[in-house]
């Protein structure tokens, strides 16, 4: 046993990882965003609150009378990637939805993102010429740079309705954002009817 496995919910003494219905009683997250790790883009999270208009972000630790911390009232969470591409975040969007009652994901990318700097093809080339490795087929092609704002907005909102890592009741938002002005603008919804 690790020294930290009295920190594990599952050895908790009654606790039944077969039963167990979710976190959303200590953390009500309902939105998951997925964004550039970019820090001039760290406001994306409380832009996108803003506009979905009935979120808590960045919310607060509720404390028990001990002072420990056993909730939050935030109900929006982040996943930061390279480009905040969406294939990289699935593994999230299929925790979370365990974790929690996911009801919307929202994928943002930014002006001025580093990944429009290159292409897919100069990425692998750059890997393979600097570190002797072919990394040609680990990824998808697609979200390895951005080439275009809208089309890449549409390709990963596609890939998300197409996963079956992503539950089909979520509803699924695409934005571009302005990184001087913080102006969000909506490019693509996709919401189950």
């Amino acid at each position: 046993m690790s020294k930290f496995s009295d920190y594990e919910y599952r050895k908790q003494p009654g606790f039944d990882m077969n039963t167990f219905e979710g976190a959303n009683q200590a953390i009500p997250m309902k939105t998951l965003v997925i964004h550039c790790f970019d820090p001039r883009a760290a406001e994306i999270p409380k832009a996108v609150a803003e506009y979905l208009g009935d979120e808590v972000y960045p919310g607060e630790n509720i404390l028990d009378e001990s002072g420990n911390r056993v909730g939050h009232t935030r109900t929006l969470f982040v996943e930061t990637n390279a480009g905040g591409r969406a294939a990289f975040a699935l593994e999230s969007v299929a925790s979370m939805d365990y974790i929690f009652s996911v009801q919307n994901v929202v994928v943002v990318h930014h002006s001025f993102c580093g990944t429009t700097t290159l292409t897919p093809e100069l990425l692998i080339e750059e890997f393979h010429d600097h570190y002797h490795a072919d990394i040609s087929t680990l990824f998808d092609r697609d979200s390895l740079a951005i080439m275009d704002f809208e089309t890449s907005l549409k390709h990963d909102i596609a890939m998300l309705r197409s996963s079956p890592a992503v539950p089909k009741h979520i509803k699924l938002y695409g934005f571009f954002y302005e990184i001087s002005s913080g102006k969000l603008t909506e490019v693509v919804r996709d919401i189950p009817a």
